[in-house]
């Protein structure tokens, strides 16, 4: 009976677990889209204002569009990967989440990772609603 109690003790503990190191999981996630679409808002910011000004197609200013990203995820305490192209800022963050209670199974943490992309429009690119 002893024995009974225990494995199912146990068994309990890894359910409670996995609710609620998955939940951590989970917010992890929706953190790390939100850090992610965020920073690629930040760089999309980074309008090349010569070219803007030339009357030329309106481009990023790729370092500009870089450090922006950089610095917006930097104030959150994170790091991420971007990619800038002429019109697209792309954000790649990466969190590990340590677990609490699946620790007990062996599992130490969790990386969760998520992209956000921000592309450079000008003017009214569609019929008006």
């Amino acid at each position: 009976m002893t024995v009974l109690v225990v494995g199912l003790t146990l068994a309990l503990m890894m359910v409670a677990g996995l609710v609620y190191d998955g939940g951590r999981i989970l917010a992890a996630r929706r953190q790390a889209h939100g850090l992610a679409d965020n920073a690629a808002r930040a760089a999309a910011q980074a309008v090349d204002i010569d070219a803007l000004r030339s009357g030329a197609t309106v481009e990023l200013d790729p370092l500009d569009a870089q450090v922006a990203a950089e610095n917006y995820l930097a104030l959150t305490g994170h790091t991420g990967e971007v990619r800038v192209t002429a019109d697209t800022v792309e954000v790649t963050v990466t969190i590990a989440t340590p677990m609490v209670l699946l620790q007990l199974a062996g599992i130490s943490e969790r990386t969760v990772t998520a992209s956000g992309q921000a592309r450079l429009v000008r003017g009214i690119t569609g019929p008006e609603a």
